[in-house]
């Protein structure tokens, strides 16, 4: 997926279209205010002075696994999409909660910030296994701009394997796109890759393209393979008429009945109500499993086997409103408001070891990004 120059972006993260939402953010919530107990679920921050946190997911000896892409740097820098200027720098990294108690654990990864900060790409998801922490780094354009962020940014667009501190690239996501860009033919696409959310599986591991609008399969040795991709639509236009509006799926998890199920944000105009969640099982085409959200950047399961959807901003995105929502459906498909207050521009959510949620928030903001555990 590709957005298109003479309309706002349709891509999987905040673009200059709703820069206003985040800097409303920054100036009217001061992350303070969110240490609050109110009405409802019990909302406490358990990691804060955070780079863009992003996905967050808990490995198997209980530590909780923050993804941050970082503040960008000094460059070398590329024209990205809506020709915004992205500068590149070693700023993105993953902090562990353990205990009370946070570190990175995960340094020097590359990030790609505009100069404002007012919308930062790069680590965007994180997940545990026995071989070290699975890692997409994010691009959000053509990959044939890569090369021009030299040898620093030849981790960009690809899966990043981290052990003992230290990381690599284990496959080339955005070559991939460039050589075959799945999604080709629909309206509005050229090559685009923005490796979102990852998902461990066996020896290899499934991600999410939220540019390429695909997921795709990561075998062992680097192999990529595309298992689906996402249909552009058609959508009613503000100004009247309509406009194809880009899937842009955000997230990847595997639900109790071992079927896959994917996120959407989708592109613009971001309506509401306009994003669901995809399930998907062998052989035949992604079905929607739930309907009726707006702008889903990411989704989980809790213990009990329901379904967790986050909505980065649940006014939609060119609202001017930084509110985000957590929602619970249950296996019956009736879905339960979670959190509401205390959300703002929240990027990641994943069901804890001890029944809570845990809430990436203030994921769009450089140094006062946090982490909430929430429960109802």
């Amino acid at each position: 997926m590709r957005a298109a120059r003479t309309r706002p972006a349709g891509r999987a993260t905040l673009t200059a279209a709703v820069a206003a939402t985040l800097a409303l953010t920054a100036a009217a919530y001061p992350a303070a205010a969110l240490s609050r107990t109110s009405a409802g679920p019990s909302i406490t921050v358990v990691a804060s002075g955070l780079d863009n946190p992003r996905g967050l997911n808990f490995g198997p000896d209980g530590v909780l696994y923050v993804a941050e892409a970082g503040r960008g740097g000094s460059g070398p820098c590329i024209t990205g999409a809506q020709d915004q200027t992205f500068c590149l720098g070693p700023s993105g990294a993953v902090t562990a909660v353990s205990h009370g108690r946070q570190r990175r654990v995960v340094t020097g990864l590359p990030s790609l910030g505009t100069p404002n900060l007012s919308e930062v790409l790069g680590v965007h998801d994180v997940a545990a296994t026995d071989g070290g922490l699975l890692i997409p780094i994010g691009l959000g354009t053509d990959p044939a701009r890569r090369a021009q962020l030299g040898p620093g940014g030849a981790a960009i667009a690809t899966l990043v394997k981290a052990s003992g501190g230290r990381w690599r690239s284990i496959a080339d996501l955005g070559a991939y796109e460039s050589a075959n860009d799945p999604d080709q033919g629909q309206p509005g696409t050229g090559p685009d890759s923005q490796p979102y959310a990852v998902l461990p599986e066996g020896k290899g591991a499934l991600v999410v393209d939220a540019g390429a609008n695909d997921l795709l399969r990561v075998r062992p040795g680097g192999r990529i393979s595309t298992v689906a991709v996402f249909d552009v639509r058609p959508v009613p236009g503000p100004g009247g008429g309509e406009v194809p509006m880009h899937p842009v799926p955000t997230s990847v998890a595997r639900g109790p009945d071992g079927a896959l199920y994917v996120g959407q944000l989708t592109g613009f105009p971001f309506p509401v109500g306009g994003a669901g969640v995809w399930r998907l099982t062998p052989g035949q085409a992604p079905q929607v499993y739930a309907s009726g959200f707006t702008n889903i950047v990411d989704i989980a399961f809790d213990r009990r086997g329901r379904l967790l959807v986050l909505e980065i901003a649940a006014n939609g995105l060119l609202s001017g409103d930084p509110a985000g929502a957590l929602y619970r459906v249950e296996r019956d498909g009736t879905r339960t408001l979670i959190a509401g207050d205390g959300l703002f521009t929240p990027t990641g959510v994943a069901a804890g070891p001890d029944g809570a949620y845990y809430v990436s928030n203030r994921g769009t903001l450089a140094g006062t990004g946090e982490v909430l555990r929430i429960r109802g």
